[in-house]
């Protein structure tokens, strides 16, 4: 494919951003890539990425810079720290965000490149490992309309489903809402599996007849079967979906928000790290249920 007009500054190679990453560079963008892990940019420049020393370095000659990283404070990191992307912004002046962080360090960090000139976009994503691979995400964006506006043609590089949602940090409290639906419904399935075997349902036939009704749902589809055959293998991890919880709580308290069945997941997500769960899949959130009605299975894929 030809080059486009436009360059990209990534910053996070991990499981999502390396095939954001790819989805650019095969969308004809050119690409300059820093993680904190050197194989992850190597196996990037393999596919016509620039590799870069830093953050500053991959994000300085681009027109827009992507961060895509765990957790709010390595973001904070990578535009306050030394040579950050404050101090050294891209040559687009613009950031964006596609991490799921805390709304209100957004707020303050939006305001903060305001000051200095430069726009930032929270524009976290959903779809998962697969919605990333084939380019197929859904991405939610907040913060100026004129900046979404520049950065659409690189988000449909990536997503499908494209929306500005509102000002800065907009983005982030549609991703929580997004990612208390998502828990609330695997801890559902869990439930209907460990319900259905206790009666000696067999489980792949309950989970057909489920998705054929008003209980179907993509959680039900995509990590039941692998609830069922006790595949743990990672696909978004378990640490990740409690600190993206976590991040759903932290703002509910700060608003006066009742979410009490939440609550009761995320409590379900501490109990699945504190038995080593915590680097696996979603799916292995059944096993708590298998703790819980005694009915264990060796971990592992099977």
């Amino acid at each position: 494919m030809g080059r486009k007009q436009g360059s990209v500054g990534f910053i996070g190679l991990g499981t999502m951003g390396r095939e954001m990453a790819r989805n650019l560079l095969e969308a004809g963008f050119a690409v300059r890539a820093f993680d904190v892990v050197p194989t992850a940019i190597e196996a990037l420049v393999a596919l016509g990425a620039e590799a870069a020393s830093g953050p500053a370095d991959a994000a300085r000659d681009a027109d827009i810079a992507i961060t895509m990283l765990p957790d709010t404070p390595q973001v904070e990191e990578v535009v306050r720290g030394a040579g950050g992307l404050l101090a050294d912004p891209p040559r687009g002046r613009l950031v964006v965000d596609m991490s799921t962080i805390s709304p209100v360090a957004v707020q303050r960090m939006a305001a903060e490149l305001k000051g200095a000139g430069i726009d930032l976009l929270d524009a976290p994503v959903s779809g998962g490992p697969v919605g990333a691979k084939n380019a197929a995400l859904s991405i939610m964006a907040g913060g100026d309309a004129d900046a979404f506006a520049r950065a659409r043609p690189f988000f449909a590089a990536m997503g499908t489903t494209i929306n500005h949602v509102g000002g800065p940090g907009a983005g982030q409290a549609v991703k929580l809402c997004n990612q208390l639906i998502c828990g609330i419904n695997i801890q559902a399935v869990c439930e209907a599996l460990a319900l259905g075997r206790a009666f000696g349902v067999d489980l792949d036939q309950l989970r057909q007849v489920l998705l054929g009704g008003s209980a179907a749902s993509w959680m039900l589809d995509k990590l039941g079967p692998a609830m069922i055959a006790g595949d743990d293998a990672a696909g978004f991890r378990i640490d990740l979906m409690l600190k993206d919880l976590r991040l759903v709580q932290e703002q509910a308290l700060a608003l006066s928000v009742p979410l009490p069945a939440t609550a009761l997941v995320t409590s379900q997500y501490v109990e699945a790290r504190a038995h080593g769960e915590g680097a696996n899949g979603n799916q292995a959130l059944f096993r708590v249920y298998d703790r819980m009605a005694n009915q264990p299975r060796p971990p592992g894929n099977g």
